[in-house]
């Protein structure tokens, strides 16, 4: 049936068949088959966009189109029935309205980088950095195929959003669908989105740093010597674990990744697994898809809300995921002032302005009136000026005599999209390879990647300054002691002299940047992995080694995630992992395994925690002794996991946070120190005589006791998604405790138990059949809509909650024999 022509906002001439294109309110009336495509209005100059849709279980969406435009408007269109709020929100963000819409004190995050701060503060960022200016190289220097994409998500996502402004889709997006901040997509909005991609790792950290950046009201104002930085930081509670990216011990997005290849395999057929731990709110949580454009284009897989295109996924061809990457993506300058100007710099001799922008911003008052606040801010020829200040401590100070600016190499990659869209294009393993060095448009993650009956390939092919440590050598400052002890690799070069500059490769497809031929690479045909650290150990039995440090740190200690991600394959392929059958893996022990949720740290300490401690009724906690006795009859009987039926997980947990906070090196925390030459099994031993050891355990005992909390409750009952009204159990484990299964509550507040906002988003389990057709498992652990009204929001989660692995349908047999399958046409002339 053919519904009515409907008149839209731009007078588009709109033709919905079977049912909507949407998938509906969950009521079933969409369930139809697909009508044969009529297509619109022919006088019109341009062709109508037309896609085929078919959602399958758990709302998976298949888009089959002529163009890339096509796929693009299809792709729109969805994304905003599922997550049109969201997507909303970001869009206001990016243009800097969050503050006039709503409110200046409101409250801005990026769960991310871990960026909090106000309205008004992330306007005056969004807007110093998200410039027209800006953009444009983006924009500029997009494929064919990026544009076209680009524009038809436009007008898609503008569709719903008209829809909905009609009264249509009744009961959806209650939280928005009212809100005088609800504004149609911009072709610049795209880009704008792109840009905040990219900088995520970068510019973004700093968002309050760069908002209020302003020269001293006082002339002659003095900056914190360095040693007084380092002792002020030092004595902040918790140490410097506790610093925020990039001085912290672990950035707040993280990811786990296997490639295994033959050898490594029970069938000789290769497989992948991909888990990046993203956050479980905003837009960057990932969507699931699968794609086909024209003859030549397939993929499947999930990509961050509001790109059209696939980020982590796979096809016939291959395979491939992504970690966050230990590589600094800016470099820091330290700027010489004018002692009578403070907003004039040396730089060869010569005292240069900065660049400056006046900048207002309105902002809704709490009465509805709406007031506005003006700021000057500054550049250097490098990047935006910036304060850096951690708890208090003032890192990067502009004061009378120096001052701080950022240069951003992802500021300037252009090349981005680009990456990801000649990836969805490419039809081997080998051109995909090929493709990660020859665009270098990777901003800020690693790369494993694999096909059916071919090696595993690892790659931090990304975008790093060319800053190799001879340069740093050679142009410190002040602060460079500080950061060599804060975030050793993080350069702070002196912005006075030109020799300071980023180097530039010849092999580098941009100016300023290291070439593929100075990043590390790796291929086998076993295995690798990368669980966030560094290349170094990528696979321990090839180290990779000699490369800038601004890349990644090389003979030190490894995370206790990393540590377990590599025993799980050691010992798969040993047979010691009590799985049973053959060695090496298949998808289902693969499965198995990645899910498990015990945690390294309980296998490392937990009987000697029982042997030493729990033969005394207490421990001497920060405060006092505290009453260990039932939290050591539950940690006895415990199974080591965090799995929904396992109970005392919590008390460990409670106590490693603590352990993993203590600033002790080893061999004060750890009586067998760090071994270079055995970096997967050390340090270890934990050092129970230590007094703030044995304090570490009656603080977390202690701190379940004060919240309430039962110590003999099982994870189901204290871990559930923070995102979704119903409770719904989640299990797994935090990172710091050596989890590999990540449910992260980031949370300090032990009275509501743990709500998981982070962790495992998307997974991914992939090998090949005999045929060659791909054979994929996985979840959007969360679930594909951030609507609550959608039949999508929270089934997938449901699903990953009782570890029930989704089939993926790819071919076209398995889509029509889906037995949720909805269809739909979409075509609107343009």
């Amino acid at each position: 049936m053919i519904n009515p022509m409907r008149l839209v906002p731009g007078a588009l001439s709109v033709f919905l068949l079977a049912g909507c294109f949407g998938g509906g309110g969950g009521d079933g009336s969409d369930d139809v088959a697909a009508s044969p495509v009529v297509r619109g209005d022919q006088a019109v100059d341009q062709a109508p966009y037309r896609a085929s849709v078919r959602r399958t279980e758990f709302g998976i969406p298949h888009i089959e189109a002529d163009s890339f435009a096509d796929m693009g408007y299809a792709y729109g269109y969805l994304q905003a029935e599922d997550n049109l709020c969201l997507l909303a929100e970001d869009t206001l963000t990016l243009r800097g309205l969050r503050a006039r819409y709503l409110g200046q004190s409101g409250n801005y995050t990026i769960p991310a980088n871990g960026t909090d701060t106000s309205n008004l503060n992330a306007d005056f960022f969004w807007r110093s950095v998200a410039t027209d200016a800006a953009i444009a190289p983006f924009k500029a220097a997009s494929d064919p195929e990026v544009l076209a994409a680009s524009t038809g998500f436009v007008a898609g996502y503008n569709r719903y959003l008209a829809e909905i402004r009609q009264g249509e889709h009744p009961g959806r997006h209650q939280s928005c669908r009212n809100a005088d901040w609800l504004l149609p997509l911009e072709e610049d909005d795209m880009y704008r989105r792109y840009f905040r991609l990219a900088v995520l790792a970068s510019s973004s950290v700093f968002v309050d740093g760069i908002a209020t950046a302003a020269p001293p009201a006082l002339p002659g104002a003095e900056a914190l010597a360095a040693d007084t930085i380092l002792t002020q930081l030092s004595e902040l509670e918790g140490g410097n674990g506790d610093l925020p990216f990039p001085f912290g011990d672990e950035l707040p997005i993280g990811s786990n990744m296997y490639g295994i290849s033959g050898e490594a395999s029970r069938s000789g057929e290769s497989l992948l697994f991909g888990n990046p731990h993203f956050p479980w709110q905003k837009t960057e949580r990932l969507y699931l898809a699968h794609l086909k454009v024209g003859a030549d284009t397939e993929i499947m897989g999930a990509a961050l809300y509001g790109l059209p295109a696939v980020l982590i996924g796979f096809n016939e061809h291959f395979a491939w995921s992504h970690t966050v990457s230990t590589a600094y993506r800016f470099t820091f300058y330290e700027l010489t002032l004018n002692p009578a100007d403070p907003t004039q710099y040396l730089f060869e001799g010569e005292f240069v302005d900065m660049e400056q922008r006046e900048l207002t911003v309105e902002f809704l008052n709490e009465d509805g009136s709406i007031g506005e606040e003006t700021r000057t801010l500054y550049r250097s020829h490098y990047g935006p000026m910036l304060n850096f200040e951690v708890s208090g401590v003032p890192v990067l100070q502009w004061s009378g005599a120096k001052a701080y600016t950022l240069r951003d190499a992802n500021a300037e990659n252009d090349r981005l999209l680009n990456q990801f869209f000649r990836w969805n294009q490419a039809q081997s393993y080998e051109e995909f390879v090929d493709l990660h060095a020859s665009v270098l448009g990777v901003p800020w993650v690693n790369t494993v990647a694999t096909g059916p009956g071919k090696p595993v390939y690892y790659g931090d092919v990304t975008v790093v300054p060319n800053v190799p440590d001879s340069k740093v050598t050679a142009c410190p400052t002040a602060l460079t002691p500080v950061f060599a002890q804060l975030a050793p690799g993080l350069p702070v070069l002196d912005g006075a002299r030109a020799e300071c500059a980023w180097d530039t490769d010849a092999d580098a497809p941009a100016p300023g940047i290291l070439g593929p031929g100075n990043l590390p690479t790796l291929e086998r045909t076993d295995w690798v992995h990368n669980c966030n650290d560094s290349y170094w150990l990528t696979h321990p039995d090839q180290p990779l080694t000699g490369y800038p440090s601004i890349v990644g740190d090389e003979q030190t200690a490894r995370t206790l995630r990393t540590r377990k991600c590599i025993q799980q394959v050691e010992q798969r392929l040993d047979g010691s992992d009590g799985l049973g059958g053959s060695t090496g893996f298949d998808l289902g022990n693969l499965q198995q395994l990645v899910l498990d949720s015990t945690v390294l740290s309980e296998q490392l300490a937990r009987q000697s925690v029982l042997d030493n401690y729990c033969q005394l009724p207490t421990a001497l906690g920060s405060s006092g002794p505290v009453a260990i006795a039932e939290a050591c009859t539950v940690l006895a009987a415990w199974d080591g996991s965090h799995n929904l039926d396992a109970v005392g997980g919590h008390i460990w947990r409670e106590f490693w946070r603590r352990i993993d906070a203590l600033p002790v090196a080893s061999p004060g925390k750890w009586l067998t120190p760090f071994d270079p030459a055995d970096p997967v099994h050390t340090p270890a031993n934990l050092n129970l005589a230590d007094p703030l050891v044995e304090a570490a355990f009656a603080d977390g005992v202690q701190a379940l006791v004060d919240a309430g909390i039962d110590l003999a409750a099982s994870t189901a009952e204290l871990q559930q998604s923070g995102v979704h009204q119903s409770p719904i159990p989640v299990f797994g484990g935090e990172s710091f405790e050596g989890a590999f299964t990540i449910a992260s509550s980031r949370a300090s507040d032990l009275a509501n138990g743990y709500q998981v906002t982070f962790g495992n988003s998307y997974i991914q389990t992939v090998t090949w059949d005999e045929t060659g057709n791909p054979l994929a498992e996985g979840f959007v652990t969360y679930s594909q809509s951030t609507d609550p009204a959608s039949p999508y929001h929270q089934d997938m989660t449901e699903a990953y909650s009782g570890k029930h692995w989704i089939h993926f349908p790819y071919t076209e047999a398995q889509i029509r024999n889906d037995p949720a399958l909805v269809n739909y046409r979409l075509l609107e002339t343009r």
